[in-house]
C-alpha cells in the first residue's frame, strides 16, 4: 500500500515504518523535522509536515492509501494530542483519506477491577498528563467520520525484539499468567502493518501485549 506515516522519527514511528518498507509497502514519512530521520529506501519519501495544521496534513495526505500516526508530545505539551487528533481528522477529511490507524496509550483501557489503567494506585504520576491526553485524542477519533483504528500498546512498552507472537484484545488491558502487561515496540509495530494490511479493527479500538 501508499501509507503516509506521521511522526516516522520517533522510536515508535521508526519501527512502524521499517516494519512497513520490509512488507514492500510505499511510505512517505511525515516529520517536523526531516533531518532527524536517517532511513533511505528506494520505497521512502520524506516530507516536512506540522501535524498540527490540518493543511500541511492534507497536502501530505493526497494521494495516499491509509495513513498512520506515530506522532508524541515532548514532555510538557501533552495536550498538543488533541490538537494534532483535530488536526488530522480535518486534514485527511479534506484530503479524501478515511483510513488513519493511530499508536495511542494504554492509560485508558480497563483493568481486571473494571477502573481505567491510568486511575489505579500503582500508576505513575508523572505520566498520568499523557494518559489522559491520549483518553481525550482518542474521543475525538472516535467522534469523527474517519475509519479509524486506535492500537493502545500494553502498559509497559519497550525496545526489544520482533517474535510476531502477541495477544489481541479490545477495551481491557491484556496481561500474562503474572499480571504483567508488556509488549516489545517491534512486535507493537508489527501488530500496526498487520492492521493496516488486514483491516480487522475498523472504527474500533484493539491493544497488543503478550
Amino acid at each position: 500500500m501508499n501509507v503516509v506515516l506521521f511522526g516516522a522519527s520517533g522510536n515508535i514511528g521508526r519501527a512502524i515504518l521499517q516494519e512497513a518498507l520490509k512488507r514492500k509497502h510505499e511510505v512517505t514519512a511525515a516529520v517536523r523535522q526531516p533531518d532527524k530521520l536517517d532511513i533511505v529506501h528506494e520505497r521512502l519519501r520524506t516530507l516536512k509536515v506540522d501535524i498540527l495544521d490540518p493543511a500541511s496534513v492534507s497536502a501530505a495526505a493526497q494521494g495516499h492509501e491509509a495513513a498512520i500516526s506515530a506522532y508524541g508530545p515532548e514532555w510538557g505539551k501533552e495536550r498538543e494530542l488533541l490538537e494534532a487528533a483535530t488536526s488530522l481528522v480535518e486534514g485527511l477529511t479534506a484530503a479524501g483519506l478515511n483510513r488513519l490507524i493511530i499508536v495511542g496509550g494504554a492509560g485508558s483501557l480497563r483493568t481486571e477491577s473494571g477502573e481505567m489503567l491510568m486511575d489505579t494506585p500503582e500508576f505513575p504520576a508523572e505520566v498520568r498528563p499523557l494518559a489522559a491526553a491520549h483518553s481525550d485524542a482518542y474521543e475525538i477519533y472516535s467522534g469523527s467520520e474517519l475509519d479509524y483504528s486506535y492500537a493502545s500498546p500494553a502498559a509497559v512498552i519497550q525496545s526489544g525484539r520482533r517474535t510476531g507472537q502477541f495477544r489481541i484484545g479490545l477495551d481491557q488491558l491484556v496481561v500474562d499468567e503474572n499480571g504483567n502487561s508488556v509488549i516489545s515496540v517491534e512486535d507493537y509495530a508489527a501488530a500496526i502493518i498487520d492492521e493496516l494490511e488486514e483491516g480487522n479493527y475498523s472504527r474500533a479500538r484493539f491493544t497488543v501485549a503478550y
